[in-house]
């Protein structure tokens, strides 16, 4: 059995907006920022269905390109929104164990084990192989819940090459290891994690740069009841070694990142949350660019034919060839290629393979 993906484009709290708008709507290269990752999620073979958590009425026109739908191989599912981010995630979990898209179940014991990929809405620079390779070892790793991972150097890319030149900078966590970024993917077993609330917290306060966040994050962590003070202390050495490694002191950062292992954060992060855990690394780069802000917004829109051909080279290299998923044409035409949540009473709208046949016909 394949595994279901959900990608995440709500625009209720946690989410940023960007030019005044919900990030997974901005278009690069004609397509919304969500569509980019939904093409991408099609040459996944790892992956059965896609569905995608967010606000049904723009998603609907957001994945109802021509260029898009031409392209669509896996049943596409769009769920509404919920009142966060957790709360998108369950909910579509549901779903998927229902296989009904206008309402969902709670998990059953015989549920526990159903595996989910989750990822966000943001990643125009995504691509197949490195979803594909983060999937194999999240599977193999035979945990509850899997983070991925992307080193440093694999991002170096994007930076600006000289002043006044478009790229991206972006945030690092220094450890024994090596830099790390923490992508966008996200392997679980949703029925096993003990406290999923916990992800909800990490996730609000995720942008490491910004000093209140890093406070308020280790303010709570000191007062939590699962080893507050030593986790306190692992959070603010790691940060503290991402600033000044951000300030130019790349030696004076590795040194402090030697009290701190990936290992010890695996330990630490499967405590917080309740679950067995652990991390995933890839070397792609594209899923660990998201859309923050307008600057890295333009960056990506002026430079993302570059970027994009660069990257294609680079996970080919890395990975091979882009995998092949394609369903036999029966299978294809049988099955809805696009189902969305609807409150009309004649319910959700389905869009057949062979519906696309006749009218191309």
């Amino acid at each position: 059995m394949g595994v279901p993906a959900v990608v995440t484009a709500g625009d209720s709290r946690a989410a940023k907006a960007v030019y005044g708008k919900s990030k997974v709507y901005l278009e690069i290269a004609g397509l919304p920022l969500v569509a980019h990752v939904v093409r991408a999620l099609q040459d996944c073979p790892e992956i059965d269905a896609v569905w995608v958590v967010g606000d049904t009425v723009r998603l609907e026109e957001a994945l109802g390109s021509e260029a898009l739908r031409s392209r669509l191989r896996k049943p596409l599912h769009i769920v509404p929104q919920q009142r966060d981010l957790i709360s998108n995630s369950w909910e579509a979990y549901r779903r998927i164990l229902n296989d009904d898209v206008r309402q969902g179940r709670d998990p059953g014991p015989e549920d526990l084990d159903r595996e989910v990929l989750y990822l966000s809405g943001d990643l125009p620079l995504a691509t197949p192989q490195e979803i594909s390779s983060f999937v194999q070892q999240a599977q193999a790793a035979n945990v509850d819940y899997v983070l991925g991972l992307c080193p440093g150097e694999s991002l170096d890319p994007f930076r600006p090459e000289k002043p006044g030149e478009p790229g991206i900078r972006v945030a690092y966590f220094n450890v024994r290891d090596g830099r790390f970024r923490q992508s966008n993917l996200h392997y679980a077993r949703p029925a096993r994690i003990g406290r999923r609330d916990r992800i909800e917290e990490m996730y609000e306060l995720r942008h490491q740069r910004r000093f209140w966040n890093m406070f308020t994050l280790s303010v709570r962590l000191l007062l939590s009841r699962v080893g507050g003070f030593k986790i306190a202390l692992l959070f603010g050495v790691m940060h503290l070694a991402g600033i000044v490694d951000r300030s130019g002191f790349t030696r004076a950062a590795r040194i402090l990142a030697r009290l701190v292992t990936l290992e010890i954060n695996r330990a630490t992060i499967s405590r917080i949350l309740d679950t067995r855990f652990q991390f995933a690394i890839t070397e792609g780069g594209g899923c660990a660019l998201d859309i923050d802000t307008e600057e890295e917004y333009d960056a990506m829109k002026e430079r993302y034919e570059d970027w994009m051909t660069a990257q294609r080279i680079r996970v080919e290299a890395l990975y091979g060839p882009t995998p092949q998923s394609l369903p036999s044409s029966r299978e294809a035409a049988e099955k809805p290629l696009v189902e969305a949540a609807s409150a009309s009473p004649s319910g959700p709208r389905s869009v057949k393979a062979s519906d696309r046949m006749e009218e191309k016909g």
